[in-house]
Protein backbone atom coordinates (compact mmCIF):
# COMPACT_ATOMS: atom_id res chain seq x y z
CA UNK A 1 0.00 0.00 0.00
CA UNK A 2 1.39 3.63 -0.96
CA UNK A 3 0.59 6.92 -2.49
CA UNK A 4 0.42 10.96 -1.51
CA UNK A 5 -1.18 11.94 1.09
CA UNK A 6 -3.52 14.59 -1.16
CA UNK A 7 -4.78 11.14 -1.79
CA UNK A 8 -5.64 9.84 1.34
CA UNK A 9 -4.87 11.22 5.08
CA UNK A 10 -2.46 9.56 7.34
CA UNK A 11 -6.16 9.07 9.88
CA UNK A 12 -7.82 7.23 7.04
CA UNK A 13 -4.60 5.33 6.37
CA UNK A 14 -4.74 4.01 10.07
CA UNK A 15 -7.84 2.97 9.82
CA UNK A 16 -7.24 0.62 6.62
CA UNK A 17 -4.18 -0.82 8.89
CA UNK A 18 -6.86 -1.12 12.46
CA UNK A 19 -9.34 -2.75 9.77
CA UNK A 20 -7.51 -5.15 7.95
CA UNK A 21 -5.66 -6.24 11.38
CA UNK A 22 -1.92 -5.71 9.22
CA UNK A 23 1.69 -6.19 10.57
CA UNK A 24 4.21 -3.62 9.27
CA UNK A 25 6.14 -0.21 8.84
CA UNK A 26 4.21 2.56 7.70
CA UNK A 27 6.98 5.57 6.50
CA UNK A 28 5.84 8.85 5.52
CA UNK A 29 7.82 11.51 3.75
CA UNK A 30 7.52 15.30 3.31
CA UNK A 31 9.22 17.26 0.55
CA UNK A 32 9.93 20.98 0.06
CA UNK A 33 8.86 19.95 -3.78
CA UNK A 34 6.05 17.14 -4.48
CA UNK A 35 8.10 14.09 -5.73
CA UNK A 36 7.64 10.32 -4.81
CA UNK A 37 8.43 8.72 -1.39
CA UNK A 38 11.76 6.19 -1.94
CA UNK A 39 11.94 3.60 1.24
CA UNK A 40 15.31 4.11 2.90
CA UNK A 41 17.22 0.98 4.64
CA UNK A 42 17.79 3.56 7.68
CA UNK A 43 16.92 6.78 9.26
CA UNK A 44 19.95 6.83 10.42
CA UNK A 45 21.66 10.37 10.10
CA UNK A 46 20.06 10.27 6.61
CA UNK A 47 18.02 13.08 7.04
CA UNK A 48 18.49 15.66 3.87
CA UNK A 49 18.07 19.07 4.49
CA UNK A 50 14.73 19.40 2.27
CA UNK A 51 12.39 16.88 3.66
CA UNK A 52 10.94 15.30 7.23
CA UNK A 53 9.93 11.67 7.57
CA UNK A 54 8.74 9.09 10.40
CA UNK A 55 8.26 5.85 10.66
CA UNK A 56 5.04 4.01 12.08
CA UNK A 57 5.18 -0.01 13.87
CA UNK A 58 2.04 -2.28 13.88
CA UNK A 59 0.84 -5.50 14.74
CA UNK A 60 -1.95 -6.92 14.23
CA UNK A 61 -3.93 -3.41 13.25
CA UNK A 62 -2.06 -2.16 16.91
CA UNK A 63 0.20 0.33 17.10
CA UNK A 64 3.60 -0.66 18.82
CA UNK A 65 6.02 2.28 18.63
CA UNK A 66 6.40 5.69 15.71
CA UNK A 67 9.07 7.96 15.18
CA UNK A 68 10.43 11.25 13.69
CA UNK A 69 13.52 9.87 12.17
CA UNK A 70 15.09 12.79 13.78
CA UNK A 71 14.66 10.54 16.92
CA UNK A 72 17.60 8.47 15.55
CA UNK A 73 19.83 10.86 17.79
CA UNK A 74 18.04 9.85 20.68
CA UNK A 75 17.31 13.64 21.61
CA UNK A 76 13.77 12.68 22.17
CA UNK A 77 14.40 9.61 24.39
CA UNK A 78 17.26 11.52 26.36
CA UNK A 79 14.60 14.01 27.09
CA UNK A 80 11.82 11.33 28.32
CA UNK A 81 14.50 10.34 30.80
CA UNK A 82 15.24 13.52 32.49
CA UNK A 83 12.47 13.75 33.99
CA UNK A 84 13.26 10.03 35.67
CA UNK A 85 16.96 11.26 36.04
CA UNK A 86 18.42 8.85 34.08
CA UNK A 87 19.31 11.10 30.83
CA UNK A 88 22.88 10.37 31.56
CA UNK A 89 22.93 6.93 31.44
CA UNK A 90 22.47 6.85 27.38
CA UNK A 91 26.28 8.38 27.16
CA UNK A 92 27.15 4.73 28.85
CA UNK A 93 25.69 1.98 26.55
CA UNK A 94 27.38 0.35 23.81
CA UNK A 95 24.87 0.31 20.95
CA UNK A 96 22.49 -2.32 20.90
CA UNK A 97 21.69 -5.01 18.54
CA UNK A 98 18.51 -3.61 17.95
CA UNK A 99 19.55 0.06 16.95
CA UNK A 100 20.94 -1.02 14.08
CA UNK A 101 17.28 -1.03 12.79
CA UNK A 102 14.83 1.32 12.05
CA UNK A 103 14.13 2.05 15.41
CA UNK A 104 17.71 3.01 17.37
CA UNK A 105 15.59 4.99 19.94
CA UNK A 106 13.54 1.70 20.72
CA UNK A 107 16.90 -0.18 20.64
CA UNK A 108 18.25 1.97 23.61
CA UNK A 109 14.62 1.99 25.61
CA UNK A 110 14.86 -1.72 25.25
CA UNK A 111 18.17 -2.05 26.56
CA UNK A 112 17.44 -0.03 29.74
CA UNK A 113 14.64 -2.12 30.77
CA UNK A 114 16.68 -5.43 30.40
CA UNK A 115 19.20 -3.25 32.95
CA UNK A 116 16.05 -2.76 34.99
CA UNK A 117 17.56 1.14 35.06
CA UNK A 118 13.47 1.32 33.58
CA UNK A 119 10.83 0.39 35.43
CA UNK A 120 8.48 -1.81 32.63
CA UNK A 121 5.26 1.15 33.56
CA UNK A 122 7.71 3.82 32.96
CA UNK A 123 8.85 2.14 29.21
CA UNK A 124 5.78 1.69 28.13
CA UNK A 125 4.38 5.33 29.63
CA UNK A 126 7.46 6.71 27.53
CA UNK A 127 6.76 4.33 24.44
CA UNK A 128 3.04 5.74 24.43
CA UNK A 129 3.71 9.26 24.59
CA UNK A 130 6.08 8.69 21.99
CA UNK A 131 3.80 7.40 19.92
CA UNK A 132 1.25 10.48 20.60
CA UNK A 133 3.97 12.73 20.30
CA UNK A 134 4.75 11.16 16.37
CA UNK A 135 0.93 10.99 15.72
CA UNK A 136 0.28 14.83 16.68
CA UNK A 137 3.08 15.49 13.79
CA UNK A 138 1.29 13.01 11.14
CA UNK A 139 -2.36 14.49 11.46
CA UNK A 140 -1.22 17.36 11.25
CA UNK A 141 0.50 16.90 7.25
CA UNK A 142 -1.65 17.90 4.34
CA UNK A 143 1.50 17.02 1.92
CA UNK A 144 3.90 13.93 1.02
CA UNK A 145 3.41 10.26 0.52
CA UNK A 146 3.68 7.30 2.22
CA UNK A 147 4.54 3.36 2.09
CA UNK A 148 2.69 0.28 4.26
CA UNK A 149 5.24 -2.28 3.79
CA UNK A 150 4.08 -5.25 5.28
CA UNK A 151 6.04 -7.66 7.35
CA UNK A 152 7.62 -9.21 10.95
CA UNK A 153 5.93 -6.76 13.74
CA UNK A 154 9.22 -4.76 15.54
CA UNK A 155 9.64 -7.17 18.50
CA UNK A 156 10.34 -7.43 21.46
CA UNK A 157 7.02 -5.74 21.93
CA UNK A 158 6.97 -3.31 25.01
CA UNK A 159 2.88 -2.40 24.79
CA UNK A 160 0.27 -2.25 21.88
CA UNK A 161 -1.98 0.60 21.60
CA UNK A 162 -5.63 0.77 19.81
CA UNK A 163 -4.86 3.03 16.46
CA UNK A 164 -8.85 4.27 16.92
CA UNK A 165 -9.11 5.60 20.43
CA UNK A 166 -5.39 7.01 19.85
CA UNK A 167 -5.94 9.05 16.60
CA UNK A 168 -9.70 10.06 17.88
CA UNK A 169 -7.91 12.00 21.05
CA UNK A 170 -4.73 12.87 18.87
CA UNK A 171 -7.24 14.37 16.58
CA UNK A 172 -8.56 16.34 19.19
CA UNK A 173 -5.49 17.80 20.29
CA UNK A 174 -4.40 19.03 16.77
CA UNK A 175 -7.34 20.71 16.79
CA UNK A 176 -7.19 22.43 19.78
CA UNK A 177 -4.03 23.42 19.13
CA UNK A 178 -4.84 25.55 16.11
CA UNK A 179 -6.64 27.51 18.92
CA UNK A 180 -3.34 29.74 19.59
CA UNK A 181 -2.34 30.79 16.06
CA UNK A 182 -1.15 33.34 14.91
CA UNK A 183 0.84 33.25 18.54
CA UNK A 184 2.43 29.70 18.82
CA UNK A 185 2.18 28.10 15.44
CA UNK A 186 4.75 25.12 16.57
CA UNK A 187 5.96 22.34 18.93
CA UNK A 188 9.12 22.79 18.33
CA UNK A 189 9.24 26.92 18.55
CA UNK A 190 11.54 27.95 21.73
CA UNK A 191 10.38 30.70 24.34
CA UNK A 192 12.38 33.43 25.55
CA UNK A 193 10.94 35.94 28.27
CA UNK A 194 11.34 39.49 27.21
CA UNK A 195 9.72 41.38 30.14
CA UNK A 196 11.05 39.46 33.01
CA UNK A 197 9.43 42.10 35.45
CA UNK A 198 5.57 41.78 34.70
CA UNK A 199 5.83 38.15 34.25
CA UNK A 200 7.71 37.67 37.84
CA UNK A 201 4.78 40.02 38.86
CA UNK A 202 2.14 38.00 36.97
CA UNK A 203 3.42 34.31 37.80
CA UNK A 204 3.51 33.00 41.41
CA UNK A 205 7.83 32.72 42.74
CA UNK A 206 7.90 29.12 41.99
CA UNK A 207 6.04 29.19 38.54
CA UNK A 208 8.33 32.13 37.22
CA UNK A 209 11.43 30.12 38.34
CA UNK A 210 9.89 26.94 35.90
CA UNK A 211 9.28 28.77 33.13
CA UNK A 212 12.50 31.25 33.27
CA UNK A 213 14.20 27.66 33.61
CA UNK A 214 12.91 26.47 30.83
CA UNK A 215 12.48 29.88 28.68
CA UNK A 216 16.10 30.15 27.09
CA UNK A 217 14.99 30.42 23.65
CA UNK A 218 16.65 26.93 22.97
CA UNK A 219 14.42 24.79 24.68
CA UNK A 220 11.10 23.95 22.70
CA UNK A 221 7.34 23.87 23.56
CA UNK A 222 7.22 20.19 22.98
CA UNK A 223 10.56 19.27 25.10
CA UNK A 224 8.90 21.42 27.90
CA UNK A 225 5.56 18.75 27.73
CA UNK A 226 8.85 15.71 27.65
CA UNK A 227 10.69 17.36 30.84
CA UNK A 228 7.20 18.30 33.15
CA UNK A 229 5.43 15.06 31.51
CA UNK A 230 2.55 16.94 30.62
CA UNK A 231 0.59 17.19 27.23
CA UNK A 232 1.53 20.04 24.80
CA UNK A 233 -1.99 21.59 24.62
CA UNK A 234 -1.32 22.04 28.36
CA UNK A 235 1.79 23.68 27.65
CA UNK A 236 0.99 25.39 24.83
CA UNK A 237 -2.62 26.82 26.41
CA UNK A 238 -0.06 27.84 29.72
CA UNK A 239 2.21 30.19 28.10
CA UNK A 240 -0.10 30.99 25.52
CA UNK A 241 -1.33 34.59 27.55
CA UNK A 242 2.24 35.72 28.27
CA UNK A 243 2.70 35.33 24.43
CA UNK A 244 -0.03 37.23 23.49
CA UNK A 245 1.22 40.19 25.48
CA UNK A 246 4.53 40.31 24.16
CA UNK A 247 5.81 39.05 27.95
CA UNK A 248 7.51 35.80 26.11
CA UNK A 249 8.65 35.79 22.34
CA UNK A 250 8.89 32.35 20.45
CA UNK A 251 11.93 31.58 18.35
CA UNK A 252 11.58 29.18 15.41
CA UNK A 253 14.70 27.00 14.84
CA UNK A 254 15.83 27.58 11.10
CA UNK A 255 14.34 23.46 10.16
CA UNK A 256 10.73 24.99 11.05
CA UNK A 257 11.14 27.53 8.06
CA UNK A 258 11.63 25.46 5.41
CA UNK A 259 8.80 25.03 3.09
CA UNK A 260 8.43 20.83 3.61
CA UNK A 261 7.42 22.09 7.17
CA UNK A 262 4.53 24.84 5.88
CA UNK A 263 2.05 22.01 7.18
CA UNK A 264 2.67 22.61 11.11
CA UNK A 265 1.41 25.90 11.16
CA UNK A 266 -1.91 25.04 8.57
CA UNK A 267 -1.30 28.39 7.10
CA UNK A 268 -3.62 29.20 4.62
CA UNK A 269 -1.44 31.14 1.28
CA UNK A 270 -4.44 33.89 1.08
CA UNK A 271 -4.13 34.20 4.77
CA UNK A 272 -5.14 38.05 4.91
CA UNK A 273 -8.57 37.61 4.53
CA UNK A 274 -10.95 34.88 6.06
CA UNK A 275 -11.00 31.34 3.79
CA UNK A 276 -14.27 31.71 1.71
CA UNK A 277 -16.62 28.67 1.81
CA UNK A 278 -19.37 27.50 0.19
CA UNK A 279 -22.08 24.78 1.23
CA UNK A 280 -24.88 23.07 -1.30
CA UNK A 281 -26.85 21.34 0.78
CA UNK A 282 -30.66 21.11 0.12
CA UNK A 283 -31.69 20.91 3.93
CA UNK A 284 -31.97 24.20 6.17
CA UNK A 285 -30.68 22.62 9.06
CA UNK A 286 -27.74 21.60 7.97
CA UNK A 287 -27.05 25.16 5.91
CA UNK A 288 -27.56 26.78 9.20
CA UNK A 289 -25.84 24.61 11.34
CA UNK A 290 -22.37 24.70 9.08
CA UNK A 291 -23.09 28.76 8.90
CA UNK A 292 -23.03 29.29 12.39
CA UNK A 293 -20.23 27.45 13.18
CA UNK A 294 -18.05 28.58 9.80
CA UNK A 295 -18.75 32.33 10.73
CA UNK A 296 -17.91 31.91 14.67
CA UNK A 297 -14.33 30.29 13.73
CA UNK A 298 -13.67 33.16 10.96
CA UNK A 299 -14.12 31.51 8.02
CA UNK A 300 -16.14 33.68 4.83
CA UNK A 301 -19.29 31.04 4.53
CA UNK A 302 -21.97 31.60 1.87
CA UNK A 303 -24.91 28.67 1.59
CA UNK A 304 -27.29 27.49 -1.04
CA UNK A 305 -30.29 25.22 -0.99
CA UNK A 306 -29.64 24.05 -4.70
CA UNK A 307 -27.66 23.07 -6.69
CA UNK A 308 -28.48 24.52 -9.87
CA UNK A 309 -28.62 27.69 -7.81
CA UNK A 310 -25.19 27.13 -7.01
CA UNK A 311 -23.90 26.57 -10.30
CA UNK A 312 -25.23 30.14 -11.75
CA UNK A 313 -23.36 31.99 -8.44
CA UNK A 314 -20.65 30.02 -7.52
CA UNK A 315 -18.24 30.98 -9.61
CA UNK A 316 -17.73 34.77 -8.86
CA UNK A 317 -17.49 33.58 -5.57
CA UNK A 318 -14.42 31.73 -5.90
CA UNK A 319 -14.64 29.88 -3.01
CA UNK A 320 -11.65 28.22 -0.97
CA UNK A 321 -13.15 24.96 -0.43
CA UNK A 322 -16.84 23.16 -1.30
CA UNK A 323 -19.25 21.69 1.30
CA UNK A 324 -21.30 19.47 -1.78
CA UNK A 325 -24.30 17.60 -0.17
CA UNK A 326 -24.59 14.00 -2.30
CA UNK A 327 -28.21 13.36 -1.77
CA UNK A 328 -29.85 16.33 -3.98
CA UNK A 329 -32.70 17.02 -6.68
CA UNK A 330 -30.59 16.81 -10.09
CA UNK A 331 -28.16 17.74 -10.60
CA UNK A 332 -27.28 15.21 -7.56
CA UNK A 333 -24.04 16.33 -5.52
CA UNK A 334 -21.44 13.68 -7.51
CA UNK A 335 -22.95 14.99 -11.02
CA UNK A 336 -22.33 18.45 -9.21
CA UNK A 337 -19.08 17.84 -8.47
CA UNK A 338 -18.30 16.41 -12.01
CA UNK A 339 -19.39 19.62 -13.37
CA UNK A 340 -17.74 21.85 -11.15
CA UNK A 341 -14.13 19.97 -11.83
CA UNK A 342 -14.83 20.24 -15.93
CA UNK A 343 -13.87 23.82 -15.32
CA UNK A 344 -10.36 25.00 -14.85
CA UNK A 345 -11.58 27.28 -12.25
CA UNK A 346 -12.48 24.65 -9.27
CA UNK A 347 -9.78 22.09 -11.15
CA UNK A 348 -8.17 22.35 -7.53
CA UNK A 349 -10.49 23.20 -5.20
CA UNK A 350 -11.46 21.47 -2.51
CA UNK A 351 -14.74 19.60 -2.60
CA UNK A 352 -15.92 17.81 0.24
CA UNK A 353 -19.32 15.57 0.10
CA UNK A 354 -21.78 15.28 2.66
CA UNK A 355 -23.84 12.43 3.19
CA UNK A 356 -25.67 10.57 5.38
CA UNK A 357 -24.72 7.32 3.91
CA UNK A 358 -21.32 5.78 5.74
CA UNK A 359 -20.76 3.39 2.95
CA UNK A 360 -17.62 2.43 1.52
CA UNK A 361 -19.33 2.60 -2.37
CA UNK A 362 -20.25 5.98 -1.79
CA UNK A 363 -17.09 7.04 -1.08
CA UNK A 364 -15.77 5.40 -3.83
CA UNK A 365 -17.72 7.35 -6.45
CA UNK A 366 -16.92 10.93 -4.93
CA UNK A 367 -12.98 10.01 -5.55
CA UNK A 368 -14.38 9.14 -9.20
CA UNK A 369 -16.12 12.15 -9.89
CA UNK A 370 -13.29 14.20 -8.20
CA UNK A 371 -14.14 14.75 -4.52
CA UNK A 372 -11.35 15.85 -2.42
CA UNK A 373 -12.84 14.57 0.81
CA UNK A 374 -16.27 13.48 2.42
CA UNK A 375 -18.27 13.73 5.71
CA UNK A 376 -20.56 12.03 7.46
CA UNK A 377 -24.08 13.42 8.36
CA UNK A 378 -24.58 14.14 10.99
CA UNK A 379 -20.96 15.21 11.99
CA UNK A 380 -20.38 17.56 14.56
CA UNK A 381 -18.15 21.25 15.17
CA UNK A 382 -15.14 19.34 15.70
CA UNK A 383 -15.59 17.00 12.78
CA UNK A 384 -16.32 20.33 10.27
CA UNK A 385 -13.42 22.47 11.47
CA UNK A 386 -10.67 19.84 11.38
CA UNK A 387 -11.54 19.11 8.14
CA UNK A 388 -12.00 22.65 6.69
CA UNK A 389 -9.08 23.77 8.49
CA UNK A 390 -7.09 20.55 7.09
CA UNK A 391 -7.47 21.75 3.19
CA UNK A 392 -7.68 25.46 4.05
CA UNK A 393 -6.30 26.17 7.40
CA UNK A 394 -7.76 28.45 10.23
CA UNK A 395 -10.65 31.13 10.04
CA UNK A 396 -9.23 34.71 9.91
CA UNK A 397 -6.66 35.61 12.98
CA UNK A 398 -8.65 37.54 15.88
CA UNK A 399 -11.84 36.06 15.33
CA UNK A 400 -11.83 32.87 17.98
CA UNK A 401 -11.45 33.26 22.00
CA UNK A 402 -8.85 30.92 23.51
CA UNK A 403 -9.62 30.18 27.08
CA UNK A 404 -6.51 31.53 28.74
CA UNK A 405 -4.75 29.05 31.47
CA UNK A 406 -2.55 30.24 34.00
CA UNK A 407 1.42 28.66 33.91
CA UNK A 408 0.59 28.95 37.85
CA UNK A 409 -1.27 25.58 37.26
CA UNK A 410 -0.53 23.26 39.79
CA UNK A 411 0.21 20.31 37.31
CA UNK A 412 2.59 22.39 36.09
CA UNK A 413 4.67 22.61 39.35
CA UNK A 414 8.48 20.52 39.22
Amino acid sequence: MQGNLNEIDIRSILQLIELGQRTGELFVETYSTPGSVTRPYSYVNREPSDQRSWFVFCANGQLVYAADSRDGNLGRLRDYLQYYQLDSLLDDIERPELASSNAPEYGFLWHLLEKHHLTPVQGRSIVRKMVRETLFDLLSLHQGAFIFDLGPALAPQLTTLEIGPLVAQTAKQVQEWKQFYPHVQSPNQCPAISDADRLRDALPPKAFTTLSRLSDGKTSLRQMSRYLHRDIVLIAKAIYPYVKQGWVQLFSPFSEMMPALKFDVGLHPDAVRSPRVVCIDDEKTVRKTVEFILEQHGYEITAFGSSLKALSLVFPLKPDLILCDIAMPEPDGYELCAMLRKSTAFRQTPIIMLTGKDGFIDRVRARMVGATDYLTKPFGEQELLMLVEKYVGPGAPGSRTVPEVAFDDPELDV
